[in-house]
């Protein structure tokens, strides 16, 4: 099956980082107790940036890195629920601020956490109809927006950022799963016209699915592919717990397998959180040729999926 690659990534955060003790000083917590639960040391807060802005950041980034012309895109994707405008959607925004050609697709996709992995199958299926060579996909939250920080059990978690990909067809390996299940209850935020919107979660039902979802992503993948967890070199979760992925991770221990995590520097950033990872490795030269990576998103919705890559 002809699958997908990623030519390159690009990242924006905001200038202001919001440290655990920070926080302890506006709510009943520590930074003990949000690092042991969670993993999480800071998070980055938008002051004067957007979620457009910093998906306009990454994005040219991305592209950047990519060194193709902007006429060689197919479509925009972005990836967010905390778009700064109901519509025209960000992915108009990026398109208008970056000079793209007016001959794409631009659009947003919302999937919570899920919504990178998500737009992964939305890009294939694209680039496979399509009549270019390159799909741009980002991910792109301002979380704050919608975060509660009177809630100690929430405003812990999240984090402000983007993640962009550059995204064309390969002959290399490839599996893709997804899965949706609407249960709304265990985590929300109202929507469009309803003041005050704020998410809520409940923390316990959450982290039981979060588990289960990582496990059946990464065992679907390996079923698909007839691979062995041996033969993967790193597993890129969504950044969501420290002690999610830990959980899993356990059941592959003894394995070359790494399962990469970087939340105590960005904590959770939804839809970014894994181009944002993808990112970050690239730049710490983790990356190399031929290597092979499954990449899982969880989220609202429920909704969750999987991807086998190779770099």
């Amino acid at each position: 099956m002809q699958g997908i690659k990623i030519v390159a990534t690009g990242r924006a955060l905001p200038q202001r980082i919001v440290t655990n003790e920070e926080l302890s000083k506006r709510v009943d917590t520590t930074d003990e107790w949000i690092r042991t639960r969670t993993g999480i040391g800071q998070r980055y807060i938008c002051e004067n940036e957007t979620c457009t802005s910093l998906a306009v950041r990454a994005a040219e980034k991305a592209m950047e890195k990519a060194g193709i012309g902007k006429d060689q895109v197919e479509a925009i994707v972005v990836a967010t629920a905390t778009s700064d405008l109901a519509f025209p959607s960000t992915a108009c925004m990026v398109q208008k601020a970056l000079g793209f050609p007016k001959e794409l697709m631009a659009f947003d996709i919302s999937a919570g956490c899920s919504g990178f992995l998500y737009g992964l199958g939305v890009a294939r299926g694209l680039l496979l109809a399509g009549k270019k060579e390159y799909v741009l996909l980002i991910g792109s939250e301002q979380l704050s927006r919608i975060t509660d920080f009177s809630d100690r059990s929430t405003c812990v978690l999240f984090g402000d950022g983007a993640g962009a990909a550059v995204i064309s067809l390969t002959e290399q390996p490839y599996a893709y799963r997804a899965w949706a299940d609407g249960e709304a209850g265990p985590l929300f935020c109202p929507g469009v016209g309803i003041d005050g919107a704020r998410l809520h979660m409940e923390g316990n039902q959450v982290f039981k699915f979060a588990v289960k979802a990582i496990a059946q992503g990464v065992e679907a993948i390996l079923k698909d592919t007839k691979m062995s967890i041996g033969e993967i070199d790193f597993v890129v979760c969504h950044q969501a717990n420290q002690r999610i992925i830990e959980h899993v991770k356990k059941k592959y221990e003894g394995t070359k397998t790494v399962f990469y995590m970087n939340m105590e520097n960005y904590a959770n950033t939804s839809a970014a959180s894994i181009p944002i990872a993808l990112d970050e490795m690239g730049e710490k030269g983790l990356l190399k040729p031929g290597m092979k990576m499954i990449c899982v998103g969880f989220g609202a919705g429920f909704t969750w999926g999987s991807a086998l890559l190779t770099v």
